[in-house]
């Protein structure tokens, strides 16, 4: 047996369901660490995007988003994972260390979420107008609680329509920004084969000059024409207690686990990241939801059809084997 007790083809399976977590624009910025011991879950600088994320927030919630999947697929092969958050603070980029704690199966409902990590895909096309039941939308509240942060729906009529105006004004200061268009183009609507960022064939259609809410990913997609997004689509706040590294990391957990938890009810999910990215709009975004916690992520949630997931980097790529030299 190797890292944790498991069989190289069991870490294999770990590792892989990790690197299935959403980061934006599908840079996938981390890397792993292995030993006897444990798994050292890494942020890959290279990877972040100094235009949209400036300060490394969103690729602290996508390592955030990984280290849930590695926690939940840990358990589905029979390991307790005890978990060290940021232990080293001389090593900003060491996210984590996993270590076993134990042996323990992950229970019914961990392991629907488990099942629903490879199924779960960024939809970024037009969803239904059909209407989300109570008891799906009980639940993606109660699993972002779960995490340690809160989930907010927007269902104010006044609240809807200030944050779609938002959401208008941020992706027209980042449009008019060459260094951000210059940031996206290299990362989505690609056609040739690679492993990350957002290929033309995972976008949706763009939307139409008059829709009340300007889908940013949707931007970057095939050129189709819009046959009509939802006239109401849910829209949902997450936050956590604060900004800062160990609070992001734990908004990516919480993320990760709404959108599994959306995935087994039969929901789709995308992103309104121009929301939480431009400063002055995530202020504004803030004090509307009463100013007490900052929003890390903005989510697009309805009844979709099925998509294609994007694509991901080899497991070779995803080991890191140069880290003792840092040390």
């Amino acid at each position: 047996m190797g890292t944790l007790g498991l069989t190289g083809s069991g870490l294999q399976d770990v590792l892989t369901a990790a690197a299935l977590a959403p980061s934006l624009h599908n840079t996938q910025p981390w890397s792993f660490q292995v030993s006897e011991h444990g798994i050292e879950l890494h942020a890959d600088p290279g990877r972040q995007l100094p235009v949209a994320d400036p300060t490394g927030r969103e690729l602290r919630i996508a390592c955030g988003a990984a280290l849930f999947n590695l926690r939940l697929a840990l358990l589905g092969q029979g390991v307790k994972p005890l978990v060290t958050v940021l232990p080293e603070p001389a090593r900003p980029d060491l996210v984590a260390v996993v270590r076993r704690g134990g042996s323990r199966r992950a229970s019914p409902e961990q392991r629907r979420l488990l099942d629903a990590v490879p199924r779960r895909h960024t939809n970024r096309k037009p969803f239904s107008d059909s209407e989300i039941p109570a008891d799906a939308l009980h639940a993606l509240r109660r699993a972002a609680l779960d995490e340690g942060a809160w989930l907010h729906l927007v269902t104010d009529p006044r609240h809807r329509t200030e944050l779609a105006d938002l959401a208008r004004s941020a992706h027209e200061i980042q449009l008019a920004d060459p260094a951000f268009i210059a940031e996206l183009e290299r990362w989505t609507g690609h056609g040739e084969p690679r492993p990350d960022g957002v290929p033309a064939t995972a976008g949706g259609p763009l939307p139409r000059p008059n829709a009340t809410w300007v889908m940013r990913d949707f931007t970057r997609g095939t050129g189709r024409p819009d046959p009509g997004f939802e006239a109401e689509p849910l829209i949902a706040v997450l936050t956590v207690h604060s900004d800062g590294a160990r609070e992001e990391i734990r908004a990516g957990e919480a993320l990760e686990r709404v959108l599994l938890t959306a995935t087994v009810h039969g929901l789709s999910a995308s992103f309104l990241s121009q929301l939480v990215e431009v400063p002055d709009v995530r202020q504004t975004l803030s004090r509307m939801l009463g100013g007490l916690r900052p929003p890390q992520v903005v989510l697009r949630l309805g009844h979709g059809w099925p998509v294609p997931g994007t694509p991901r980097r080899p497991y070779s790529d995803l080991i890191r084997t140069d880290l003792q030299e840092e040390r």
